[in-house]
């Protein structure tokens, strides 16, 4: 009789210790994946370097925001610019970021957040680079790394804003 109580607790003690697996949610999900009209980008979130800049990314895609807004700054052999309701480089979410530098060294594909003068400035807008980014190491916040889909940011259309923008058709949480 006390075996059998015995492998009883102990079968509960079994049970209440192992952890249910958690199963990932699109929010959950470490990915942000933008159709735009030359093609998928994925980018990894990195939010280890960023937790705040990822999170309010996260939290704007969610939202839509990012749905139908232009790429209004491609610079060939430097960066491609979105993010801006406006299309010109003047607006955003309405919500500042404290900075979040560090020393991920900006390379071809790297995601960071744009800003004006001011550090804690970076709101919405964030540009991804192609060559020549280097010098922004530690004065701009990285948030990402494309992981596929560069050859679609390079065939975006050149100009500061360009004469016929592209745009990110959809923006989503995860690998879609």
């Amino acid at each position: 009789m006390y075996k059998r109580l015995f492998i009883i607790i102990l079968g509960i003690m079994c049970v209440t210790m192992v952890k249910p697996v958690k199963k990932a949610t699109a929010s959950s999900s470490k990915f942000i994946t933008i159709e735009t009209s030359k093609g998928k980008v994925i980018i990894e979130t990195l939010p280890k370097i960023a937790p705040n800049h990822v999170k309010r990314i996260k939290k704007l895609v969610k939202q839509g925001f990012y749905d139908g807004i232009i790429f209004h700054r491609v610079i060939e052999g430097f960066m491609a610019q979105t993010g801006d309701p406006d299309g010109n480089g003047t607006g955003g979410s309405g919500k500042n970021l404290k900075a979040e530098f560090s020393d991920y060294e900006y390379k071809y594909g790297t995601v960071g957040m744009a800003r004006s003068m001011s550090p804690d400035s970076g709101d919405s807008q964030f540009f991804i680079c192609f060559d020549g980014c280097g010098h922004l190491t530690g004065q701009y916040t990285v948030w990402g790394q494309v992981i596929s889909g560069m050859e679609a940011v390079e065939n975006l259309a050149v100009g500061e804003p360009p004469s016929n923008p592209d745009k990110m058709l959809s923006v989503k949480l995860g690998k879609k």
